[in-house]
């Protein structure tokens, strides 16, 4: 193997309710140029990661970490430059007296609330996440092209990424991991399939899901037939076709799809005392093949189990504010003037 490979290390140091931020704008040709990162930097010959921190951090800061712990271990793949292994630590006790500059840029006190406010790479704000979530240390696969987040990996399991998008539902070129999307109530994209079949005495039944117990958002209530989330680099259409697959085991074609519109949602809740924001541009279908439900395969760790109920009777239910729905009075009103049964 040709490739060269960089260890490093970064250093959050934590004073009271704030982070010690270096703002990178001492040098043109710096790949981290403007962006806000912890201290630390590259092993010298025959230094282990702590010699290294420690070394990185009296350089940059004029400190002398006094405790200090590694909380994980970052792989990036870049196809800009050689792979990185850098190795993570926070520390909550120094001594000594903070310089406020150094020759990578301005050392500044920020406090942890805002730190999303600063210039980050988006990988930063996911092991910023998991900085405040977790005790053990982790370790996390970041790959971008660019300075653009295509992939990122916690231990062995790939983490959701979605794309940014306007008020169109067209992607601005940023991307984010979902947890962050819904923390920070950034503008996302997702897919709504709404079954529908028509029974013989001419009404309209819908088939609803009841989420599973252990969603992030309103578990065990009932919801619209198979929604999801669109992944970044995905379209509306082909996240709608998987999420059929994958939640109700239905293998539908694009063109047994019918397009109802755009719906935009903007909401928050508190699930597991964290703040939730749904913030979405949500394409809206109907797909009207007969269905017998009980030959649908279902998600267990998405969908507890799936019923039919009257369009009408449904509605009336929504409008009376019956617990257990988390359906939306104006997606539920599109569906029915599109069937011709409300006006």
């Amino acid at each position: 193997m040709n490739e060269k490979l960089s260890f490093t290390t970064l250093c959050y140091i934590e004073n009271d309710d704030s982070y010690l931020m270096l703002h990178r704008v001492a040098r043109e040709n710096d790949i981290n140029r403007d962006k806000w990162l912890g201290v630390g930097g590259h092993f010298e010959k025959g230094e282990s990661p702590d010699e290294c921190v420690l070394r990185e951090v009296y350089e940059e800061t004029g400190l002398i970490l006094t405790s200090y712990r590694l909380r994980g271990i970052i792989t990036f793949v870049s196809d800009e430059q050689d792979a990185e292994y850098m190795f993570l630590y926070t520390a909550d006790r120094f001594e000594g007296t903070m310089n406020t500059w150094c020759d990578e840029g301005i050392l500044e006190w920020y406090k942890k609330s805002r730190i999303k406010e600063l210039n980050l790479w988006e990988g930063d704000r996911i092991f910023f996440k998991l900085l405040g979530e977790r005790e053990d240390v982790f370790t996390l696969k970041l790959v971008y092209e660019g300075d653009i987040l295509k992939k990122a990996v916690l231990g062995s399991d790939e983490m959701e990424l979605f794309d940014i998008v306007d008020e169109s539902g067209e992607p601005t070129g940023k991307i984010r991991e979902r947890s962050l999307v819904h923390a920070y109530g950034d503008l996302h994209r997702t897919a709504h399939i709404w079954i529908v079949n028509k029974t013989d005495n001419g009404k309209y039944k819908v088939l609803l899901q009841k989420r599973s117990k252990d969603k992030d958002s309103y578990p065990g209530n009932y919801d619209i037939s198979s929604a999801g989330h669109i992944k970044a680099g995905y379209s509306y259409d082909e996240s709608a076709i998987r999420e059929l697959q994958e939640e109700l085991g239905i293998e539908a074609k694009v063109t047994e799809l019918k397009r109802v519109g755009l719906s935009r949602i903007k909401c928050k809740s508190v699930f597991y005392g964290k703040d939730f924001i749904d913030n979405e541009v949500s394409m809206v279908y109907i797909y009207d093949k007969m269905v017998d439900e009980s030959k649908l395969v279902l998600q267990a760790s998405e969908v507890e189990s799936v019923k039919w109920i009257d369009y009408e009777e449904c509605l009336s239910e929504l409008k009376n504010g019956k617990k257990g729905y988390c359906v939306r009075m104006e997606e539920f009103l599109m569906i029915g003037r599109y069937l011709g049964i409300v006006d």
